[in-house]
């Protein structure tokens, strides 16, 4: 079978170097380019030397004739990039794999307010997925770009949505508590994210309002087909990479644990990256950390008309490039576990 030919655009943050590591070991893909207009001819191994003997690649300035000449390419750059080349390419029959947010939110008010830009394309929505396999798999099986999700709303959506679906949760008053690790601030230097401001801490942001609140309300109500009433709170915590979302919502009728358990096991039986842990498990990050596996505990605490659901997923991988290989993967009829089956680190 003849290989993909795969180019980058923007690949000098961590979910770029993420994309590299994981497409060395996928046997049906080849990266032929990686583009940053900051690093033109660096070599990549020089940047990442994890990469050594892996790539013969230098980085170059996005150049739309080279990346038309690719059969997919994934966007890891900043909002507003994807949306300007996205036409061009879809149109030439390239795939587009758009890492950032420029196609996550289909009202696009909501989205120029959160983003503080004007969206050039809304044309293109027609032929948008949303990139969450386990909720979308047969869209995006037909689709010519595809929105990655953010991290956050992985891991919320994979906790909670059973429940929605199968209306065993009020739906006015669902809370997630988000905890990352200071990957998922990217890998440009910033004050706070040094480690004499970050180590030995903890701390809430964006409680006011955060990107990916609009993101997960929106995909929310569409797959559950009700207005949802969500608070939202992400946490930094002082670890690399890693997402833990604890979960809070009502149930709106009576289930016993042996139930919830029960659901949760039948709503991901055939999902690959998906695992119900045993009922009474405390799911780590460090059970997924470079795996793009989400970990999933559902409890109801005695005595309690509440459920908590504990979700963990590594931030680089299942929320951002393991999960948009996976995404490539369905668009391309491949397994969709090709080249995705790294056994989490540990310790």
């Amino acid at each position: 079978m003849k290989k993909i030919s795969v180019g980058i655009v923007g690949g000098t943050g961590y979910t770029g170097v993420e994309l590299l590591r994981l497409l060395a070991n996928h046997p049906q893909a080849e990266v032929r380019m990686i583009t940053s207009r900051s690093e033109e001819g660096v070599a990549v191994a020089d940047m990442y030397p994890n990469l050594r003997g892996i790539y013969d690649l230098r980085f170059s300035v996005p150049d739309s004739a080279q990346l038309k000449t690719c059969d997919v390419v994934f966007f890891a750059t900043p909002h507003g990039v994807a949306m300007s080349m996205a036409k061009e390419l879809s149109e030439a029959g390239v795939k587009v794999i758009d890492l950032a947010a420029d196609f996550r939110i289909e009202d696009l008010a909501v989205w120029q307010k959160w983003y503080g830009m004007a969206h050039t394309e809304a044309d293109l929505f027609k032929d948008v997925a949303y990139g969450l396999p386990e909720y979308y798999r047969e869209s995006i099986k037909q689709a010519k770009i595809i929105a990655n999700p953010g991290c956050y709303p992985t891991s919320i959506f994979l906790g909670i949505l059973p429940l929605l679906k199968a209306g065993w949760i009020k739906p006015d008053n669902i809370i997630a508590d988000g905890k990352s690790g200071v990957s998922g601030a990217g890998r440009g230097a910033k004050v706070d994210m040094l480690g004499a401001e970050m180590s030995e801490s903890f701390k809430a942001y964006g409680i006011a309002g955060h990107r990916h609140h609009p993101e997960i309300q929106e995909k929310l109500s569409h797959l559950s087909g009700q207005e949802i009433g969500l608070t939202f709170v992400p946490h930094l915590v002082p670890m690399v990479r890693g997402m833990e979302s604890t979960i809070y919502a009502t149930l709106s009728e009576d289930k016993t644990q042996a139930q919830l358990q029960a659901l949760f096991e039948s709503a991901y039986q055939n999902e690959p990256f998906v695992d119900v842990m045993p009922a009474g498990s405390l799911p780590e990050t460090r059970m997924v950390k470079g795996s793009n596996m989400c970990r999933l505990a559902i409890y109801r605490p005695a005595n309690s008309s509440q459920v908590v659901i504990t979700s963990v997923i590594d931030n680089l991988v299942k929320g951002a490039s393991g999960q948009a290989i996976q995404n490539m993967n369905i668009l391309f009829d491949f397994p969709e576990t090709l080249g995705l089956n790294q056994v989490a680190l540990l310790p």
